[in-house]
Protein backbone atom coordinates (compact mmCIF):
# COMPACT_ATOMS: atom_id res chain seq x y z
CA UNK A 1 0.00 0.00 0.00
CA UNK A 2 1.94 3.56 -0.78
CA UNK A 3 2.60 6.03 1.92
CA UNK A 4 -0.79 7.55 3.22
CA UNK A 5 -1.17 11.15 2.53
CA UNK A 6 -0.41 11.63 5.96
CA UNK A 7 2.65 10.64 6.41
CA UNK A 8 3.42 12.48 2.71
CA UNK A 9 2.34 16.07 4.68
CA UNK A 10 4.37 15.08 7.54
CA UNK A 11 7.29 14.58 5.47
CA UNK A 12 6.51 17.47 3.26
CA UNK A 13 6.37 19.57 6.50
CA UNK A 14 9.54 18.45 7.97
CA UNK A 15 11.08 19.25 5.13
CA UNK A 16 10.07 22.83 4.78
CA UNK A 17 10.89 22.93 8.06
CA UNK A 18 14.69 22.82 7.02
CA UNK A 19 13.53 24.83 3.77
CA UNK A 20 11.19 27.35 4.29
CA UNK A 21 12.18 29.69 1.38
CA UNK A 22 10.81 26.61 -0.54
CA UNK A 23 7.50 27.13 -0.04
CA UNK A 24 5.88 28.87 -3.15
CA UNK A 25 7.57 26.95 -5.31
CA UNK A 26 5.71 23.41 -3.52
CA UNK A 27 2.44 25.18 -3.50
CA UNK A 28 0.98 22.60 -6.44
CA UNK A 29 2.16 20.00 -4.28
CA UNK A 30 0.39 21.40 -0.93
CA UNK A 31 -2.70 21.85 -3.40
CA UNK A 32 -2.51 17.94 -4.62
CA UNK A 33 -2.44 17.22 -0.59
CA UNK A 34 -5.23 19.28 0.15
CA UNK A 35 -7.57 17.64 -2.71
CA UNK A 36 -9.00 14.35 -2.00
CA UNK A 37 -7.40 12.11 -5.34
CA UNK A 38 -4.98 9.91 -4.45
CA UNK A 39 -1.02 11.93 -4.63
CA UNK A 40 0.07 8.88 -5.06
CA UNK A 41 -1.81 7.90 -8.32
CA UNK A 42 0.31 8.16 -11.58
CA UNK A 43 -3.54 8.97 -12.77
CA UNK A 44 -3.42 11.65 -10.48
CA UNK A 45 -3.99 14.85 -12.92
CA UNK A 46 -2.89 18.34 -12.75
CA UNK A 47 -0.03 16.27 -10.99
CA UNK A 48 1.18 13.35 -8.80
CA UNK A 49 4.43 12.56 -6.12
CA UNK A 50 6.95 10.83 -8.06
CA UNK A 51 10.31 9.79 -5.78
CA UNK A 52 13.99 9.76 -7.56
CA UNK A 53 17.53 8.08 -5.80
CA UNK A 54 20.41 10.67 -5.58
CA UNK A 55 23.20 7.79 -5.68
CA UNK A 56 26.44 9.02 -4.50
CA UNK A 57 29.40 7.31 -4.97
CA UNK A 58 33.05 6.92 -3.09
CA UNK A 59 34.22 10.14 -5.65
CA UNK A 60 31.27 12.34 -4.64
CA UNK A 61 29.54 11.95 -8.32
CA UNK A 62 25.89 11.31 -8.79
CA UNK A 63 24.06 8.71 -11.19
CA UNK A 64 22.48 10.14 -13.65
CA UNK A 65 20.55 7.74 -16.50
CA UNK A 66 19.65 8.78 -19.90
CA UNK A 67 15.88 8.67 -19.70
CA UNK A 68 14.51 7.72 -23.25
CA UNK A 69 11.11 8.97 -23.16
CA UNK A 70 11.83 12.34 -21.62
CA UNK A 71 15.38 12.40 -23.95
CA UNK A 72 17.15 14.09 -20.59
CA UNK A 73 19.65 13.05 -17.70
CA UNK A 74 18.67 12.65 -14.68
CA UNK A 75 18.68 10.74 -11.25
CA UNK A 76 16.61 7.25 -11.27
CA UNK A 77 13.31 7.87 -10.25
CA UNK A 78 9.52 7.12 -11.34
CA UNK A 79 6.21 6.99 -10.15
CA UNK A 80 4.93 5.06 -6.70
CA UNK A 81 3.54 1.80 -7.17
CA UNK A 82 0.81 -0.40 -5.25
CA UNK A 83 3.93 -2.48 -3.37
CA UNK A 84 5.71 0.54 -1.88
CA UNK A 85 5.08 1.63 1.18
CA UNK A 86 7.51 4.30 1.91
CA UNK A 87 8.44 7.36 -0.49
CA UNK A 88 12.56 6.42 0.06
CA UNK A 89 11.79 2.49 -0.86
CA UNK A 90 9.99 4.05 -3.86
CA UNK A 91 13.21 5.52 -4.96
CA UNK A 92 15.28 2.70 -4.14
CA UNK A 93 12.91 0.50 -5.83
CA UNK A 94 13.40 2.67 -9.00
CA UNK A 95 17.40 2.84 -8.63
CA UNK A 96 17.29 -0.98 -8.91
CA UNK A 97 15.13 -1.19 -11.64
CA UNK A 98 16.66 1.33 -13.58
CA UNK A 99 20.64 0.43 -13.10
CA UNK A 100 19.87 -2.84 -10.92
CA UNK A 101 21.82 -1.27 -7.94
CA UNK A 102 19.98 -3.34 -4.97
CA UNK A 103 19.64 -1.79 -1.69
CA UNK A 104 21.73 -3.59 0.26
CA UNK A 105 24.57 -2.02 -1.61
CA UNK A 106 23.30 2.08 -0.44
CA UNK A 107 23.32 3.83 2.77
CA UNK A 108 21.47 6.47 3.86
CA UNK A 109 22.81 10.05 4.30
CA UNK A 110 22.36 10.72 8.34
CA UNK A 111 19.52 12.98 9.02
CA UNK A 112 17.67 12.48 5.66
CA UNK A 113 16.52 9.28 6.54
CA UNK A 114 12.80 9.83 6.26
CA UNK A 115 13.20 12.81 4.73
CA UNK A 116 14.17 13.84 0.96
CA UNK A 117 17.24 16.00 0.42
CA UNK A 118 15.25 18.04 -2.25
CA UNK A 119 11.83 18.28 -3.31
CA UNK A 120 11.24 19.88 -6.95
CA UNK A 121 8.00 20.28 -9.00
CA UNK A 122 8.50 19.91 -12.32
CA UNK A 123 6.16 19.82 -15.94
CA UNK A 124 6.30 16.81 -18.03
CA UNK A 125 4.97 17.08 -21.49
CA UNK A 126 1.63 15.12 -22.73
CA UNK A 127 2.15 11.95 -23.66
CA UNK A 128 -0.87 11.25 -26.42
CA UNK A 129 0.68 6.81 -26.77
CA UNK A 130 -0.07 6.81 -23.22
CA UNK A 131 -3.27 8.90 -22.46
CA UNK A 132 -1.53 11.31 -20.22
CA UNK A 133 -1.58 14.65 -20.58
CA UNK A 134 1.07 17.35 -19.68
CA UNK A 135 0.89 17.24 -15.96
CA UNK A 136 3.48 17.79 -13.43
CA UNK A 137 5.63 15.67 -10.88
CA UNK A 138 6.32 16.09 -7.32
CA UNK A 139 9.41 14.64 -7.21
CA UNK A 140 10.90 13.45 -3.35
CA UNK A 141 14.38 12.90 -3.96
CA UNK A 142 16.34 10.80 -1.87
CA UNK A 143 20.34 10.91 -1.28
CA UNK A 144 22.27 7.31 -0.92
CA UNK A 145 25.81 6.26 -0.72
CA UNK A 146 27.30 3.76 -2.48
CA UNK A 147 28.99 1.34 -0.43
CA UNK A 148 31.18 0.10 -3.42
CA UNK A 149 31.79 0.04 -7.02
CA UNK A 150 28.87 -1.08 -8.41
CA UNK A 151 28.06 -2.15 -12.18
CA UNK A 152 25.19 -0.35 -13.70
CA UNK A 153 23.05 -2.60 -15.68
CA UNK A 154 20.15 -0.58 -17.59
CA UNK A 155 16.35 -1.54 -17.65
CA UNK A 156 16.75 -1.00 -21.80
CA UNK A 157 13.10 -0.36 -22.26
CA UNK A 158 13.00 3.54 -20.07
CA UNK A 159 17.11 3.95 -19.94
CA UNK A 160 19.12 4.57 -22.75
CA UNK A 161 22.75 5.52 -21.17
CA UNK A 162 24.34 6.53 -17.97
CA UNK A 163 27.26 8.43 -16.06
CA UNK A 164 28.52 9.81 -13.10
CA UNK A 165 28.90 13.69 -12.29
CA UNK A 166 30.51 15.84 -9.95
CA UNK A 167 28.17 17.69 -7.78
CA UNK A 168 28.73 20.68 -9.23
CA UNK A 169 27.32 19.44 -12.72
CA UNK A 170 24.10 17.34 -11.47
CA UNK A 171 21.79 18.53 -13.81
CA UNK A 172 19.16 19.17 -11.28
CA UNK A 173 20.28 22.86 -10.10
CA UNK A 174 18.27 22.41 -6.22
CA UNK A 175 20.14 19.29 -5.61
CA UNK A 176 23.68 21.04 -7.12
CA UNK A 177 23.49 23.18 -4.70
CA UNK A 178 22.18 21.47 -1.65
CA UNK A 179 25.52 18.46 -2.07
CA UNK A 180 27.79 21.40 -2.65
CA UNK A 181 26.43 23.09 0.85
CA UNK A 182 26.42 19.15 2.50
CA UNK A 183 29.61 18.82 0.88
CA UNK A 184 32.21 16.37 2.81
CA UNK A 185 30.46 17.31 5.96
CA UNK A 186 27.95 14.32 4.47
CA UNK A 187 28.01 11.43 6.63
CA UNK A 188 26.21 8.01 6.02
Amino acid sequence: MPPSRTHIRNVTAEYLGRHPEEREALLPLLGALARPADPTSRKTYPGHITCSAIAIDRHDRVLHIHHSILDKDLAPGGHIESVDTTLPGAALRELQEETDILSSALLTLNGYEDIPLDINVHNIAANPSRGEPAHQHYDFRFAFRLLSERQIHLQAEEVTDYRWLPFAKVTAPTIARKLALLGRSMSF
